[in-house]
């Protein structure tokens, strides 16, 4: 197998996603975190991209490909964490845009490219329709033998404004998460978010105090966890634009959490849709080795110079 990059805490690949997988070893890695791109968004200029498939059920049947073979890449006791936003169908037979109109992609607003020959059909549904892409594709990769085991809502608290009237503007975009086994890696106290103090006073009126193994119970901990909350399925986290790329990237908030929750530590996350290389980042900021896959070249370039290079010099130093 030839590789882009490789030292002892980055691997990277240039190629297409499912092909370099089934290169991989079984069981090779430990957790995987992506956002692949959306359905119809943009066009990479690359043969073979993800997300300009002529109709939602093809989208829908490449992405359960991808993760088919992640799935025997993946370690029994190990999690995929899985970003997808949602798309509307559009006029003239496409739901690319006419360059006026914008979709969210892991956070960046990016302008969708004019209507052409080859743009997506809308899968026999009229204009203006909510496709409901990541669930489609949840209820696909249950079908084919993954676990759901949460949605996560990702809220987005300074999303860019649409120009729409007639709908509510979106404000959140899907975090799956999900298995190949029951029993998994998941360690929910990497985290935990400090108790509000709303919740700190009430619990102190609790009546039967809550006390974790060998502490004595106080009004603090009546009712609660001493590390803290469980953060529950909807993370309110900002966008973050990246000034390098020209393309969409989601915060390193997210596979942070994703990360210090379903990857053991020192263990190997990998991207099949590496990108800018922000899941590559997270990991090796918290002492994971990082498997980053792209078919476009200029990306892997654009992560080495920038995100993968401030993280393999911090790490482990966060972990």
């Amino acid at each position: 197998m030839s590789f882009y990059y490789q030292d002892e805490h980055v691997t990277l690949h240039h190629g297409d996603a499912a092909a370099t997988l089934a290169e991989l070893e079984n069981g090779s890695v430990d957790c995987i975190v992506t956002s692949p791109p959306y359905f119809g968004l943009r066009d990479y200029g690359v043969a073979g991209q993800l997300g300009a498939e002529s109709s939602p059920a093809e989208y829908v049947a490449a992405l359960v490909a991808v993760f088919r073979e992640a799935r025997r890449v993946l370690a029994d006791d190990g999690t995929l964490w899985l970003n997808l936003g949602d798309s509307y169908t559009g006029g003239g037979g496409g739901n690319y845009g006419t360059g006026k109109s914008v979709r969210s992609q892991g956070g960046q607003q990016v302008t969708n490219v004019r209507n052409r020959r080859d743009a997506p059909e809308n899968g026999g549904l009229p204009p203006k329709n909510l496709l409901g892409i990541p669930w489609r594709a949840a209820f696909a990769l249950q079908d084919d033998g993954w676990t759901l085991r949460n949605e996560v809502i990702w809220h987005k608290p300074n999303a860019m404004p649409e120009s729409v009237t007639d709908r509510l503007s979106g404000r959140h975009e899907h975090l799956f998460m999900l298995t190949k086994s029951q029993r998994y890696h998941f360690d929910i106290n990497a985290i935990r978010k400090p108790h509000a103090d709303s919740t700190v006073a009430a619990a102190s009126r609790a009546r039967i105090p809550y006390a974790a193994p060998g502490q004595r119970a106080n009004l603090k901990t009546r009712g609660m966890h001493e590390s803290g909350a469980n953060p529950g399925d909807v993370w309110s986290i900002n966008t973050r634009p990246f000034p390098g790329a020209h393309f969409a990237t989601f915060p390193p908030e997210i596979p942070e959490r994703c990360i210090l929750a379903g990857c053991k530590p020192g263990g190997t996350v990998l991207d099949p849709f590496s990108g800018s290389g922000t899941t590559g980042l997270a990991a090796t900021k918290h002492g994971r080795r990082y498997v980053g896959i792209d078919l476009n070249e200029d990306y892997l370039k654009l992560s080495l110079d920038t995100r993968l290079a401030q993280g393999v010099l911090d790490f482990g130093e966060a972990s």
